[in-house]
């Protein structure tokens, strides 16, 4: 009787439900658990120190990581009182999260267990080879885009967007500065791009109606929005069924001069906070992963999101 009600004690605490729920699941290291929660790691430590001593959990180290995972030999009718409150909480909205988060966090493992690509991919452009560049590669790529209507969210001049009119169907760039509105305006006069189309206007309110667009993407910009969930959500709205959002942003770091120098609002995401922002908006098949980190200080990174609006 007393082990059973130690048990139920153990399992009244959210944070130690919660982590339980996860590692009935999959094996985690703490860091995992402490992206995955938003919590901080001493929190998480304390609580599985207390699982650890209930004899739910064991851990194991690799190296400086230390990894968490359910007893194999946990009795049955512990287990079974376990599952039972994990199926209790299971429609909680936090239960769902964590979900999406371990989701997102399994994908992120087996990308870093293709170790061999990951090297390949991470040579490209560290030594010499004739003719091979980033913007030569770039240019290879947009070639590749499809006859379809894009909208450039917080495009500035639109340099990208001038390569994908050369494609595209329509593109949308739309800018909140006058200045690049005129500028990006005159650069597709002078190009010859008459479906590069510029607007003024804030990307939290985009001056195109609902289902319109079959790309959108906020490059480098939703930094600058004041509610960059409100900013996600209007891509959502002016993308066609089946249509996808590409954000390109940097990743949360502590250089604080970039509020002054280059009038950041926010000093990047997490990657947790970037796959939330396209969960909640509605997009499905949402995938978010570091593509560039650069070598020299602040050694800003990059994040790459995407999201697909569901065809109706």
């Amino acid at each position: 009787m007393s082990a059973s009600w130690d048990s139920l004690k153990t399992l009244s605490d959210s944070t130690r439900l919660r982590l339980l729920a996860l590692l009935l699941r999959e094996e985690l290291s703490v860091a995992e658990l402490q992206e995955i929660l938003g919590m901080a790691q001493s929190r998480i430590s304390s609580q599985l120190a207390l699982l650890r001593q209930a004899d739910f959990v064991q851990d194991r180290r690799e190296g400086k990581k230390a990894f968490y995972s359910l007893r194999p030999d946990l009795p049955a009718k512990q287990h079974s009182l376990l599952k039972a409150a994990c199926d209790s909480v299971a429609e909680l909205p936090e239960s769902q999260e964590d979900r999406d988060n371990l989701e997102r966090i399994l994908l992120k493992r087996r990308r870093v267990s293709e170790q061999y690509f990951n090297t390949i991919a991470g040579r490209l452009g560290k030594g010499y080879c004739p003719g091979r560049s980033w913007e030569a590669l770039g240019h290879l790529a947009l070639r590749l885009v499809p006859s379809i209507t894009v909208a450039d969210l917080g495009a500035g001049e639109g340099l990208v967007s001038q390569l994908l009119a050369q494609r595209a169907e329509r593109v949308w760039c739309i800018d909140n500065s006058p200045k690049m509105v005129e500028v990006g305006t005159e650069l597709a006069r002078k190009n010859g791009l008459a479906n590069l189309a510029y607007k003024l206007g804030d990307i939290e309110q985009v001056p195109l109606p609902d289902k319109s667009v079959d790309l959108a993407i906020l490059s480098q910009a939703l930094h600058h929005a004041s509610h960059p969930q409100t900013a996600v959500d209007e891509a959502f709205r002016i993308l066609k069924p089946g249509g996808q959002l590409l954000v390109l942003d940097l990743k949360e770091h502590g250089f604080e001069k970039a509020h002054e120098l280059y009038g950041d609002l926010w000093l990047g995401f997490k990657e947790s906070a970037l796959h939330g922002f396209l969960k909640k908006s509605g997009f499905q098949k949402v995938e978010v992963t570091t593509v560039a980190r650069e070598e020299h200080e602040p050694c800003f990174e990059t994040l790459l999101a995407s999201g697909v609006k569901a065809a109706r």
